[in-house]
């Protein structure tokens, strides 16, 4: 064999090729290969051998071109056998390469062949002489004709067969990425490149999932081709698949037994990454790559987000160019799901027609950790559910991905200082948060937080203690950042700002609480401990009790400066205090003879004097302004609640206080005990010449003078208010300290009287009343005891309050303040206010008490015994039983349930309430608050009173909330609210509009209100009358609620609802357009017109059907000018915009799919064509004569008075507006008829109308008549009054 390898190279050497040429005819096919293959096993000469068969086969001849062929036909599965070395293997191709140009076209097909049957039957696992494939099909492309069956075709047309087949058949999961590898270098036309990429994208789950990121890597660098789309969303579709089944697998293996995952989760992750680094690469390669990869993902915004896409995303983000755009998206993705899951739990219909939207977000993103830092911040909008998801987010990045926690404590820490204006308490919870996830990892980083303790002076206040007690666990194990902290409160102490010595008082206090001393008593809320794994500072040498009684003090060392400060600066340490004590009662002897030594400044100490306090010494004067210097109120409110505390703290523990202690504490006791009954007595006494407050006396601020009496209003009520808690709470049902108390109150009460009364007179007075110093505690306990005590050893002492109507008034009253301060601001003024607990536990109380006497005591009784001017007291019950249902469903929702479990206001309930659900305890009160309505309603129009009647229905609104919409009582519930408006003919405006605005929120989660609406356009039009005169309608009364009186604000609240029914069929309609554009990127496929309708589109056209029906009843009543007739334009416009949207959608699917249009749309474009569109017409021309009427009657009127001409003038502008847009969107929806006419070959516009109205020329005619009519409307004013006057009545044409 050796000898006829050296034969053919020394012949090839020669200068003969006849030779040659002789030689090689002398051998076999067989000889020839065998040669071949010797020398390719051997290593040696293998090129040098082929070169030479080569030579001496030339292309010319028959037998050369045939022995070419069989040396391609040889090599080809020889490379591919894996038997050569690379090095010989890679020769050998590339030498058959030079040469492939060389063959005939019969042969280049026949090698095609090869290689397409190769490829078949799975003979390219090795993939080297694919890389000849290219070549060839190049070669093929180029020869003129073929010989193809029974003709010929072209060479390119060949090609193209080829490729056809190699892609429509099956292909060996093995070579599948050396196909993809030497497409790379075949050229192929769109259509070619685009089945290709389908073939190869189908291949992906045949593959191991550890062969998917190389196969990845090679489909981008086709993708340099084109189809670049194409290949992202493919890639994209198929992690969404296998994060599907994932999940499946994960829930099958969790309700069964044990089962291997065919996917592990970790695997896919890593995949995944792996993945995301070569498109990441590829896109920074090839900007149009991202470009296309951002549009598809805003095209198919139908489609939920899954966790390959955000991830990549995140990773794309990376690229500076496209971060901006990533993130914008991501926040828009975001707000739309949320935006969308609200709408659609916000409608019955849309529940029924969509499935439940998926969570387009996870927080799994191990692959893109720093770009989740700056992901959470963009969605941490407070009040939004993003801002909770974007907190989540953050929150598990922090806790799994330690790289990245020092950014996100720096980018928290940043916000909370640089977002001084705008409210940042969710980046202060988020803070919180990881405190107790990872207080070791912040002490690290605790050089960031001391940065930020140096901006404390200047950040607001509520910043400032949300910053300090999210820090506070940190404060305990760190001695440097709690000295660090301490340094920077005393600088602040003495700021020159006041925000900044506010803050020193607030983060002292807050040391105050939680660094408890020896001996104070335990509470649940100072268990905010770290466990003994997180922390290893050394607890037990610095951070003990004996250490913080010195460090406490020194506090309270520093804070008494502060009673020297402004009155702001006071007032918090006096507002502190008590929690102090709460939380640290070992420090009670150093707060108590604080106050006491701040109270004698101001007490007067000779019992004969009156008045007993010094209010001089409370204000401060600088130039002609008066300002208060000393909230004597508040220091006497934190004096009486410590004290008393103090005292219930000794009763309980058995007077548990050390004996050398004992002495000391009994004597500051005493001495305010002296003081506070002292100054009882005495302000009973004082009248209010003694604080020159009586009658005469000036309350304007508009003097100093008045600015002063004010002042000394405000304190010395306040100073009431604490003296009647004090009393009433050591008074122990004495009769004679309850004496005290009503006649303390009777004192304030007559100081209030004139306050009211002079606020009543003049702008510039205070006449905002002042916030009660009563605490919330108090005032449950008072409630309580006036309507709820029936002990028969309370009833004498009792008596003297329940006595004074004022007196139980009031207590309800401020009991109503309180609700709203808490409504508004989330706590309450005075002890235990901050503690959401202790609030809620008062607020079950009171709502019980204030039910209790609501239902035992009918507003009807009460108001037969006497006639006063002010609220009844069941009034007063219900308001304050409508804003504590609102409260709690804001500040509580979770207790709901066991909130309405403590109304125990009849035996009823009883036994009932833990058995039953919150819908059963709902429907409980909800029937009682209904009886109470009912009997407002059936007692003639004498006895209804309008503003219980509103309350009950707010309240009914609120319960109605909890009830569940597919329960048997939420029936009930819309049931009954049907039958009152349809049987309720009193004509009270606010009463209708509530009753029927709780019908359409109750009917929107039962089913489409659209019904509702149509029957009330209907008794609308009949109610007030048709637009022509002529016409009689037909008297219809499907509810009696709609009046003459009520139609004006019925109409406006039909026409409300119906924009949000329009808002829901533009959703849908929307939603459509989303599912159709995903379907065809993704299948090819499209909405089919023929057969069954699509549930969604049938339910779009009914809707918009029963609308138009609605809107032509509303387009032919003679509605009042002004915001009726506007709002009715408005309404009008969009929904023919909508129309206009829907007629879109179809011409969108009629182009992607050709068929039949459904006939509900036909009868809908009809409807709209031949019954609305030329009442609207009829409409506009009633608008534009009514307007003109209207502002000729001004004229006529007030001739002299501008301002009527001007009145007139806007509202036809404000009409000129609504019309042309009206007319214009009618055109638009005509339009987009004919196109679709055309499309789906469907006259569409036999149904519409051409109205002549629509000609806006100037009327030459027209003019000169107003003008003339203008010129003698002076003259024939009284002869036009007295000839309408005596004009006959047209008779009338009953409307069919």
């Amino acid at each position: 064999m050796k000898a006829a390898i050296d034969k053919i190279l020394s012949l090839s050497e020669g200068e003969s090729i006849k030779e040659l040429e002789h030689h090689l005819t002398s051998l076999t096919d067989d000889q020839l290969t065998a040669l071949i293959t010797n020398a390719a096993l051997n290593g040696k000469a293998s090129a040098a051998v082929i070169k030479a068969i080569f030579k001496g086969s030339l292309v010319s001849s028959s037998d050369g071109a045939s022995r070419r062929l069989c040396v391609y036909k040889h090599c080809i599965p020889l490379c591919e056998s894996g038997d050569l070395q690379t090095e010989v293997a890679s020769d050998i191709i590339g030498l058959l390469m030079l040469e492939t140009h060389t063959l005939p076209g019969s042969a280049l097909a026949a090698l095609a062949s090869l290689f397409v049957d190769a490829i078949k039957v799975g003979e390219m696992g090795n993939g080297k002489s694919l890389e000849l494939f290219p070549t060839i099909l190049t070669a093929l492309a180029a020869t003129e004709a073929i010989a193809y069956g029974k003709g010929e075709l072209s060479g390119d047309e060949y090609k193209k067969q080829l490729i056809n087949s190699l892609c429509s058949s099956r292909w060996d999961p093995q070579c599948v990425i050396h196909l993809t590898t030497m497409f790379r270098d075949v050229p192929l036309s769109p259509e070619e490149l685009q089945f290709l990429i389908e073939k190869i994208l189908r291949m992906f789950h045949k593959l191991d999932l550890q062969e998917i990121p190389p196969l990845v890597y090679q489909l981008l660098l086709l993708s340099a081709k084109g189809c670049k789309k194409l290949v992202l969303q493919g890639i994209i579709e198929y992690f969404r698949e296998q994060d599907v089944r994932q999940k499946e697998e994960q829930k099958e293996g969790e309700s069964m037994d044990v089962e291997v995952q065919t996917i592990p989760q970790d695997q896919l992750r890593h995949v995944e990454g792996t993945t995301i680094l070569h498109i990441v690469f590829a896109i920074r390669l090839d900007h149009e790559l991202g470009r296309e990869f951002l549009k598809s993902l805003k095209v198919s915004q139908g489609q939920p987000l899954c966790p390959f896409s955000i991830a990549l995303l995140l990773s794309v983000a990376r690229i500076q160019r496209y971060e901006e755009q990533v993130f914008e998206f991501l926040k828009g993705a975001v707000t739309k799901n949320f935006k969308d899951e609200q709408v659609q739990q916000g409608s019955k219909l849309l529940q029924d027609l969509l499935p439940p939207l998926p969570q387009c977000f996870t927080n799994d993103s191990r692959h893109c950790q720093k770009q989740c830092v700056w992901l959470g911040p963009c969605h941490t909008e407070p009040s939004t559910l993003a801002c909770r998801l974007g907190g989540q987010v953050l929150q598990e990045s922090f806790k799994l991905h330690e790289p990245i926690r020092g950014e996100i404590l720096e980018q928290v820490l940043n916000r909370l200082v640089t977002k001084t204006a705008s409210p940042v308490t969710h980046f202060i919870e988020l803070l919180s948060n990881i405190v107790l996830s990872a207080p070791m990892i912040l002490l690290e980083s605790s050089s960031k937080v001391t940065e930020t303790f140096d901006q404390l002076s200047f950040l607001p206040l509520s910043t400032v203690q949300g910053l300090l007690k999210a820090v506070q666990p940190l404060l305990k194990v760190s001695m440097a950042l709690k000295d660090a902290l301490i340094l920077v409160l005393r600088k602040a102490m003495f700021s020159s700002q006041l925000d900044g010595r506010k803050s020193a008082v607030a983060g002292f206090l807050l040391l105050l609480k939680n660094f408890r001393v020896l001996g104070s008593l335990a509470l649940s809320q100072c268990s905010q401990a770290l466990t003994s794994s997180q922390v290893q500072a050394d607890v037990h040498s610095r951070y003990n009790s004996a250490a913080n009684e010195a460090f406490c003090l020194e506090i309270l060392s520093s804070l008494r400066r502060c009673l020297g400060q402004q009155a702001d600066v006071r007032l918090m340490l006096y507002e502190g205090f008590h929690d102090v004590l709460r939380r640290n009662s070992q420090l009670a002897s150093s707060i108590m003879h604080t106050l006491l030594s701040q109270l004698r400044r101001y007490y007067e100490p000779e019992q004969d004097l009156l008045p007993p306090v010094k209010l001089e010494s409370c204000i401060t004067a600088q130039g002609d302004q008066v300002f208060l210097q000393e909230p004597l109120a508040h220091l006497f409110s934190c004096t009486v609640h410590c004290l008393l505390w103090h005292q219930s703290v000794n009763e309980t523990t058995g007077g548990g206080a050390e004996d050398e202690d004992e002495e000391d504490e009994g004597g500051f006791q005493d001495e305010l005990y002296t003081v506070l009954d002292s100054v009882t007595r005495r302000m009973i006494k004082s009248e209010l010449e003694d604080f020159e407050l009586d009658k005469s006396a000036e309350f304007s601020m508009a003097s100093s003078v008045g600015v002063k009496n004010s002042i000394y209003a405000v304190l010395v009520m306040g100073i009431y208010e604490v003296l009647m808690e004090y009393n009433f709470i050591t008074g122990n049902y004495s009769k004679n300290r309850f004496q005290e108390v009503l006649e303390l109150f009777n004192c304030y009460h007559k100081l209030a009287d004139i306050l009211r009364e002079k606020s009543g007179k003049g702008r510039t007075l205070a006449s905002k009343t002042p916030r009660s110093l009563l605490s919330l505690g108090f005032v449950s306990t008072l409630l309580t005891a006036l309507f709820r005590d029936s002990a028969q050893s309370h009833e004498e002492s009792l008596s003297v309050l329940r006595s004074s109507g004022e007196f139980m008034r009031y207590s309800v009253s401020v009991a109503l303040q309180k609700v709203q301060q808490l409504e508004e601001m989330g706590h309450t003024d005075g002890p235990e206010g901050q503690s959401p607990d202790k609030t809620f536990h008062y607020l079950c109380n009171i709502t019980s008490v204030l039910m209790w006497r609501y239902t035992n005591i009918p507003s009807a009784v009460e108001d037969a015994g006497k006639k006063e001017k002010s609220q009844s007291m069941s009034l007063l019950c219900l308001e304050g039983l409508l804003r504590i249902f609102s409260t709690v469903l804001q500040q509580y929702p979770a207790k709901m349930a066991s909130f309405l479990c403590s109304l125990d206001v009849s035996e009823e309930m009883e036994g009932e309430a833990e058995k039953a659900n919150l819908t059963e305890k709902a429907a409980f009160y909800i029937r009682q608050f209904q009886r109470a309505l009912f009997s407002q309603l059936t007692g003639g129009e004498e006895d209804f009173n309008s503003r219980e009647a509103q309350l009950l229905v707010s309240i009914l609104s609120l319960l109605s909330r909890l009830l569940e919409p597919s329960s048997q009582q939420f029936v009930q519930m819309i049931t009954w609210t049907v039958k009152i408006c349809k049987e309720t003919s009193f004509e009270d405006i606010s009463f209708s509009k509530g009753l029927l605005s709780l019908l359409f929120s109750l009917h929107v989660l039962y089913k489409s209100p659209v019904s509702v609406l149509w029957e009330l356009c209907q008794d609308i039009h009949s109610v007030l009358g048709d637009i022509d005169q002529d016409v009689e309608v037909e008297k219809q009364s499907h509810f009696a609620i709609v009046s003459t009186k009520t139609a004006a604000s019925t109409t406006l609240l039909v026409l409300s609802q119906v924009g949000k029914v329009l808002d829901e069929v533009d959703w849908l309609i929307a939603k459509k357009k989303d599912q159709s554009t995903s379907d065809r990127t993704t299948s090819g496929g499209a909405t089919q017109l023929t057969g069954q309708q699509d549930p969604v589109e049938k339910a779009v056209t009914l809707q918009l059907g029963t609308l138009l029906t609605a809107l032509n009843e509303l387009v032919q009543t003679a509605l009042p000018t002004g915001a009726c007739t506007d709002t009715l334009l408005r309404e009008l416009s969009r929904t023919y915009a909508i129309l206009t949207t829907l007629i879109k959608y179809y011409i969108q699917v009629c182009a992607a799919h050709p068929g039949q249009l459904p006939a509900r749309l036909e009868k809908l474009v009809k409807l709209s064509g031949s019954h609305l569109t030329p009442q609207c017409y009829c409409f506009i021309t009633y608008v534009q004569n009514g307007e003109a009427s209207v502002g000729a009657n001004d004229k006529k009127k007030k001739r002299k008075e501008e301002e009527a001409v001007m009145a007139a003038s806007a509202k036809v502008l404000r009409a000129s507006k609504a019309i042309p847009t009206l007319i214009f969107n009618i055109e638009q929806y005509e339009k987009f008829l004919i196109l679709l006419s055309k499309k789906s070959k469907v006259n569409l516009m036999q149904y519409m109308k051409l109205s002549t109205s629509r000609d806006f020329r100037i009327n030459a005619a027209t003019l000169e008549a107003a003008l003339q009519e203008q010129q003698q409307e002076s003259q024939q004013t009284e002869v036009s009054q007295v000839s309408e006057e005596s004009q006959a009545p047209k008779k009338k044409r009953r409307k069919q």
